[in-house]
């Protein structure tokens, strides 16, 4: 009985230490929407430049959009805005932004130095928007199907090789299911 008990403690720790080994193996960006499939959430904010042109769910349709969800104040938004330049030269799709709890001034002073990758721009200062869409954090892009439907979601900053082995596929499955 006495072996058991000391044995005990050394078992725990075995099965704590497999345990964590698990969870590093996991991807973080990974992480599941469950609207993917299903229809854009109703929203409808005002614009960034110019109030009376917001953005709302009825400009998703029609065509293949992506829907970028960031900030000024987002260190990774900064990193990935290259990325989203590219993509904006892209006339197979519409990139349209969401601003996401951050003051007007900034993302404007934001864009204006940067540049304006987006056809337009959304102001969600509550976060309320982005809640019903399942954001986690900024930057989030969503890839929005001709449907109206939510067809891919990636998580964390757009990289070269995320467009390329990620984005990119979904975004050509999207415009062949609107062919």
């Amino acid at each position: 009985m006495r072996r058991f008990i000391f044995l005990l403690p050394v078992a725990l720790f075995a099965v704590l230490l497999v345990a964590f080994a698990m969870g590093l193996n996991h991807d973080p960006s990974l992480l599941p929407s469950a609207l993917i499939d299903r229809a854009a959430p109703d929203f409808n904010l005002p614009g960034l430049i110019d109030p009376a042109r917001g953005l709302a769910r009825k400009d998703l349709g029609g065509g293949v959009t992506l829907v970028n969800f960031f900030a000024s104040w987002c260190a990774p938004c900064r990193e990935e805005h290259p990325a989203l330049l590219g993509l904006s030269q892209d006339k197979r799709f519409s990139l349209q932004g969401m601003n996401y709890k951050d003051k007007p001034e900034n993302a404007a002073g934001f864009l204006g130095a940067l540049g304006n990758p987006y056809a337009a721009i959304g102001v969600d200062p509550s976060g309320r928007t982005g809640i019903d869409w399942g954001v986690y954090g900024v930057p989030e892009t969503y890839v929005i199907g001709k449907d109206g439907r939510i067809a891919f979601k990636h998580v964390g900053p757009l990289s070269d090789r995320a467009i390329a082995s990620e984005l990119m596929p979904e975004i050509e499955k999207a415009l062949a299911k609107a062919s």
